[in-house]
């Protein structure tokens, strides 16, 4: 295994490959996300092309078997910064985390400490004063929760990430089995670097 951090061609070279992951890792619960190649390659596109985006890859020889992602929060679509700015967190000292995607036969072995590693070195690197990311939040007895579902949050609390009070905001998409998309609440959690 080799975890690389792609920034400028190598990272608009990932984009398909980021975009197969996301389908196949959030179609899990809790996401529970039915997406689509033309989506997800627009979606990745607009994301990596803010300056100061990174990927994080996992490679199993050639093939990226998981993905790490990070951009400076200035950069994000309102609906992520807007809950933050009027708390007034500056979002330009702020650096987003988006999806941290592994393929399944990968987990538990590390790759997902090595990508907030690199994130939150990239994130120092461009001078952010704090890191976050955004998760779904799902009621415990949500129908399609499986018996040995594991939520991230030991794992978050761990690398000194909290989930601020509050701060939640609203991210549409379709679920596996819904006719349309519908918005979801997702939780902001935070670390000061």
């Amino acid at each position: 295994m080799e975890i690389r951090t792609l920034t400028g061609q190598d990272l608009l070279q990932a984009i398909d490959a980021l975009a197969d992951l996301r389908i196949a890792v959030f179609a899990e619960y809790p996401y529970l996300y039915e997406g689509s190649a033309a989506y997800e390659g627009a979606y990745v596109r607009e994301f990596v092309a803010e300056p100061g985006s990174v990927l994080v890859a996992a490679l199993d020889g050639d093939r990226i078997v998981g993905a790490a992602t990070a951009s400076p929060m200035a950069s994000q679509k309102p609906a992520f910064r807007a809950p933050l700015e009027e708390r007034g967190i500056d979002t330009g000292r702020l650096f987003y985390f988006g999806e941290s995607v592994l393929l399944p036969e990968y987990r538990g072995q590390g790759i997902g400490h090595r990508f907030f590693d690199e994130r939150e070195a990239a994130a120092r690197g461009a001078g952010a004063a704090a890191a976050c990311f955004a998760s779904v939040m799902r009621p415990a007895d949500h129908p399609l929760r499986p018996a040995s579902y594991r939520p991230h949050d030991a794992f978050w609390t761990r690398r000194g990430y909290a989930p601020v009070e509050g701060l939640v905001t609203q991210l549409a998409w379709k679920d596996r089995g819904e006719a349309a998309e519908s918005a979801k609440p997702m939780q902001f959690w935070l670390k000061r670097l």
